[in-house]
């Protein structure tokens, strides 16, 4: 299975080494997770985005990361009414926000999720713009959230979006960036290939619920980033905002260790903490993993189911 790494437009083969991992420009730098309010009023989520992210840039975050469904309510009757043709730059004012504010104040933007519509399908994307301003990747969300859980929620998302069918890693500036979207989080095997693939750190923007981010939001993405050993950066809306259901926040900085480096409560805010690449290659040389993998055995495990 190809791995199709944006920005420097090439592909990297299944068979590349595990181990491989570039030396970004930059090594250390801040990051800025922007947990924002979602309202009904799309031209205040815009307003209200482009605050914090000022606010992320002005504290000297050199990569900021913005929540799923940032732009509108998390909500199946509103995802239609707010989503964007990104190839047509009048219909897409979210999309246009974030190129500005990337190209203003010279960093790179994961830029949360907002519906997309693309030859009569509906999407969950995220958008890479680089510091030039210019859309580095684009990532669909993979995995899509249904759930039921009697007498407390029920939600299906594949209901409204149609699932995204490839992996995406961007070269930036400051590193390799894997990028998932909230349940894309909860499944190993994609945190798993972004590292085979030299990722020096996944993004999830997210929006977990009450109930499942109680039990599994710090949990799933501190494995993720102990497994793998490297950084994972999850942003979230805040608990305030209009949607079908409460939403946890908690946005988080992980360690390769698994540590928690900064995190948030669930109100309005922007967390700023900083990132040193130099941790990965502590982390795996104090705790070989790769060398310690037995991948004979888990082929024969694959085989058998």
């Amino acid at each position: 299975m190809p791995t199709y790494i944006q920005g420097q437009q090439h592909q990297t083969s299944a068979c590349a080494s595990l181990n491989t991992m570039e030396v970004p420009t930059i090594s250390k730098f801040k990051v800025g997770l922007c947990q924002l309010t979602v309202s009904s009023d799309k031209n205040q989520n815009l307003i209200r985005a482009h605050n914090l992210i000022k606010v992320a840039a002005q504290q000297g975050a050199r990569l900021v990361v913005l929540p799923e469904m940032w732009n509108c309510p998390y909500s199946a009757d509103d995802f239609a009414k707010y989503a964007e043709d990104f190839e047509n730059g009048d219909s897409s004012p979210s999309f246009s926000v974030l190129s500005e504010v990337a190209s203003c104040y010279g960093i790179t933007i994961v830029g949360g999720s907002i519906p997309e519509w693309c030859n009569g399908r509906l999407y969950n994307t995220c958008c890479v713009f680089g510091p030039d301003g210019k859309l580095k990747a684009k990532h669909r969300k993979i995995h899509l959230f249904d759930i039921d859980v009697p007498g407390d929620i029920s939600f299906k998302e594949s209901d409204s979006f149609a699932a995204g069918d490839e992996p995406t890693i961007v070269d930036t500036d400051i590193g390799r960036i894997g990028i998932g979207i909230c349940h894309d989080m909860r499944f190993p095997e994609l945190a798993m290939l972004y590292r085979a693939k030299g990722a020096h750190i996944i993004c999830y923007p997210g929006a977990f619920n009450m109930s499942t981010g109680d039990l599994l939001w710090e949990l799933v993405q501190r494995a993720r980033a102990a497994d793998n050993q490297l950084f994972v950066a999850t942003c979230s809306p805040s608990r305030d905002s209009a949607g079908c259901y409460a939403i946890w926040g908690h946005s988080t900085l992980v360690s390769p260790f698994g540590e928690i480096i900064a995190t948030s409560e669930h109100e309005e805010t922007v967390v700023v903490a900083e990132i040193d690449y130099s941790e990965i290659q502590r982390t795996r040389e104090s705790l070989p993993l790769e060398k310690q993998r037995r991948a004979d055995i888990y082929r024969f495990i694959e085989m058998d189911h």
